[in-house]
């Protein structure tokens, strides 16, 4: 291959800095893996509405569920990169699918996106139906390893990060149970387990506080490095005997892979800026979402890619197969 004209290099350099200064100029679309309510598409409706009043242009949140999240991510990654498509992702769709459907998936996370910047971090709790018989995350075990037990718990899917967290704890406590999975994400787990369709499961608290607070759902236990305000009376698993187990998960915002370096900077900077708006930490901050941005793009694509390799071993340590 010849080497590229310094000329056009330039132009190439000029160019770049022209659109990132007409950027954006049209309406933005952000793809939601999820079905509406949960905590993914709570925070990419938060920064839309900000970025609209910012920008002056429509940004559309765009909720497209199914196939764990996959549907959404095959449609970024197949998008123009120009900064008009972007996804509002998690540690399940970004850092898991790419092991759990290999098979599948047409696109490659790690490869085909790249990380605009983090946006937030969300402790999760061990949920139970309030009708379950279990008060504690020890009662829960024995019951789930009595003859004859019928326990049952949801997901956001095979080989999300609620499934898999459950996988890992009942191989250490010992016990087995049914798994539900949910296309829809926390907007169809929750209702589930308030109708007692499942007994149990890992959820976030950003979804669940005000159900848990309205005796909707029993907080068995959280997956805090030491117990919440909001929960004061609430074990983290570490005190239940079950350290490590629990994911407090991450959500962020991401491009196609091939977009224009000043608009992929420009993004980042905007998004950064409103996230760390101290009213918007409040906000989060109520809803038990932690504020957590990334120093750069290439930062969070970094933090991204070791986030995939470590489920990688997660999965194939427990033998996961999604069909």
């Amino acid at each position: 291959m010849g080497r590229v004209p310094v000329a056009a290099l330039a132009l190439l350099a000029v160019t770049g800095t022209a659109d990132a200064a007409e950027y954006p100029n049209k309406a933005i679309r952000m793809l939601v893996p999820f079905s509406p309510g949960g905590a993914t598409d709570i925070i990419a409706r938060h920064v839309a509405t900000k970025l609209n009043e910012a920008w002056g242009q429509p940004v559309v949140v765009d909720n497209r569920s199914g196939a764990s999240g996959n549907i959404a991510l095959d449609a970024v990654a197949r998008a123009t990169p120009d900064g008009y498509t972007l996804f509002v992702g998690n540690v399940s769709t970004n850092a898991i699918n790419e092991t759990t459907f290999a098979k599948s998936l047409q696109s490659r996370p790690s490869r085909d996106l790249v990380g605009v910047t983090n946006l937030i971090e969300i402790p999760h709790i061990l949920a139970t139906n309030p009708n379950f018989a279990a008060t504690s995350v020890r009662q829960l075990v024995d019951l789930a390893k009595a003859p004859g037990s019928k326990l049952n718990y949801g997901s956001a899917g095979i080989g999300t990060y609620p499934h898999l967290d459950m996988v890992v704890f009942a191989r250490a406590a010992g016990f087995a149970a049914n798994h539900v999975p949910y296309k829809g994400g926390a907007g169809q787990m929750v209702p589930a387990i308030i109708s007692n369709e499942v007994q149990a499961m890992f959820v976030n608290l950003a979804s669940t506080l005000e159900h848990v607070r309205g005796g909707r759902i029993r907080a068995l236990a959280t997956t805090a490095g030491a117990r919440l305000p909001e929960l004061p009376a609430v074990p983290t698993m570490a005190e239940s005997g079950y350290a490590g187990i629990g994911t407090n998960a991450w959500n962020g915002m991401f491009a196609p892979v091939n977009v224009p370096r000043p608009v992929l900077q420009r993004l980042h900077g905007k998004v950064v800026e409103i996230m760390n708006r101290p009213e918007m930490k409040e906000m989060l901050g109520k809803q038990l979402m932690s504020v957590a941005t990334s120093a750069t793009p290439e930062e969070y694509t970094a933090f991204v890619r070791a986030q995939t390799a470590k489920w990688a071993k997660v999965v194939k340590d427990n033998d996961i197969k999604v069909e």
